[in-house]
């Protein structure tokens, strides 16, 4: 395990203390003389700088063969860069007190920064190194594909994981979201430093930018750090084409394994995120499941009839394909009853739809909740202003966003109901082979 310097104490012991919550935030467009942009929140109340960028690209980008591969680059970009090698990279990290990590996603790859102010030129630098000179050195490749390895043989023995990929593959086909993200044992093999290299040209550019920053710097200093860190970059991404596609749904998957929990999921349809009817689906989904304390889900599985802990549903809107998922665990012997529940669910709010009591409720949440999970840190700023981007609301979207949910009316949630819950879902049942799961 890693010591701790001086400063990243200092650092952690500033943002716990912090526990900023903002009901709202002054965002600035920022462009850098090589035409970098970024949404920053400017803040000096704390001396703390958070970077939060991506690069669309992510997990769908990995070559035929060579899946695995965007997974395995996030875990080495602070594995050394430049002329640093991985021991020296990470002392001057802790040095500075910086705390710097990458994730590979679906559709992005994503980083994030963290220092203190009166650092924030050298720990730049760093990240400058590591966003464009990755080392990708034998060593740590190897350590980190190792590492990867395992979870890849544990997943193997674990029935739901397995369960949930046969479904991934049974819904999006031959589609790369039909790939698990980590790769398998062999294609993680085949990955070189080289391919690690080519890849790396070919997705980390300027065109698939998106960066947001919270802190204290202000908007002429954040466009020299801009250049600094990502100005040198191709200037445009190299990027495989990926089809959007429809889940492919009404099919059922079984994963026989004799557990005394069965596991299930139901997949319809979904919605695209800049669909005029988005917040009305999202609103009828708040209802139907995704409420977990006070959803129609929640109140006939659980509160009613104690088939199981919980029973959530929520909206995945990825870039290339959306679905609406109902997920719950019960005892294996009240499957069927669990599912024969669901369905009932399901058909009421489909034939039905909710009540107006039900959608004032789901609006005063919606509209309440988004500060605390949006805006009570600088590192969910950050990552909200990188979100809004990436889904192209506008600067202005955080204050128009509760007139966009009370403008939904609840014949607008019955539609949308109508629309995503018609269809036949797509079924994971994971347990006992012989048990009545449909």
């Amino acid at each position: 395990m890693r010591s701790f310097s001086t400063a990243a104490t200092l650092l952690a012991l500033i943002i716990v203390l912090a526990l900023p919550a903002r009901a709202a935030v002054e965002i600035q467009d920022v462009t850098s003389d090589r035409g970098v942009t970024a949404w920053l929140v400017e803040d000096h109340s704390l001396p703390i700088i958070t970077f939060q960028f991506a690069f669309k690209s992510g997990t769908v980008q990995d070559p035929q063969g060579k899946e695995g591969m965007a997974n395995l680059m996030a875990g080495l970009f602070d594995e050394g860069a430049g002329d640093l090698t991985f021991d020296v990279f990470q002392k001057r990290l802790e040095e500075l007190g910086a705390e710097m990590s990458f994730q590979a996603g679906s559709d992005t790859i994503i980083g994030q920064i963290r220092m203190l102010a009166e650092n924030s030129d050298a720990v730049l630098d760093l990240l400058h190194l590591a966003v464009t000179r990755p080392r990708f050195d034998a060593d740590p490749v190897e350590r980190i594909r190792s590492q990867i390895a395992v979870g890849i043989r544990s997943d193997e023995r674990n029935p739901n994981k397995q369960g949930y990929r046969a479904l991934e593959q049974a819904v999006y086909g031959d589609h790369p979201y039909a790939r698990p993200d980590e790769g398998t044992l062999e294609s993680l093999a085949s990955i070189t430093p080289d391919d690690l290299k080519t890849f790396h040209a070919r997705v980390f550019a300027r065109s698939n930018l998106t960066v947001g920053v919270v802190g204290a710097i202000d908007a002429a200093a954040l466009g020299a750090a801009l250049d600094k860190v990502f100005g040198d970059l191709p200037e445009d991404a190299q990027l495989t084409p990926v089809e959007t596609m429809q889940p492919k749904l009404d099919q059922e998957v079984r994963v026989d394994y004799p557990l005394p929990q069965s596991t299930l999921q139901l997949v319809y349809p979904g919605i695209e995120r800049d669909d005029p009817e988005f917040f009305a689906a999202y609103l009828m989904n708040q209802i139907l499941g995704g409420g977990t304390f006070s959803s129609r889900l929640f109140n006939e599985v659980r509160e009613k009839r104690g088939l199981a802990y919980g029973a959530t549903s929520y909206l995945n809107s990825r870039d290339y394909a959306q679905t609406l998922a109902i997920q719950t665990a019960t005892s294996s012997e009240q499957a069927g009853a669990a599912l024969t529940v669901i369905g009932d669910v399901v058909d009421g709010m489909r034939d039905e739809g909710p009540t107006q009591k039900e959608l004032d409720e789901a609006k005063t949440y919606v509209i309440g909740s988004y500060p605390i999970n949006n805006l009570d840190s600088s590192t969910a700023i950050a990552r909200t202003l990188v979100g809004l981007q990436q889904d192209d609301l506008g600067i202005d979207y955080i204050q128009r966003r509760a007139d966009l949910i009370n403008a939904v009316t609840l014949d607008d949630v019955k539609k949308a109901a109508q629309r995503l819950l018609s269809a036949k879902p797509a079924m994971l049942v994971i347990g006992p082979a012989g048990q009545n799961g449909g």
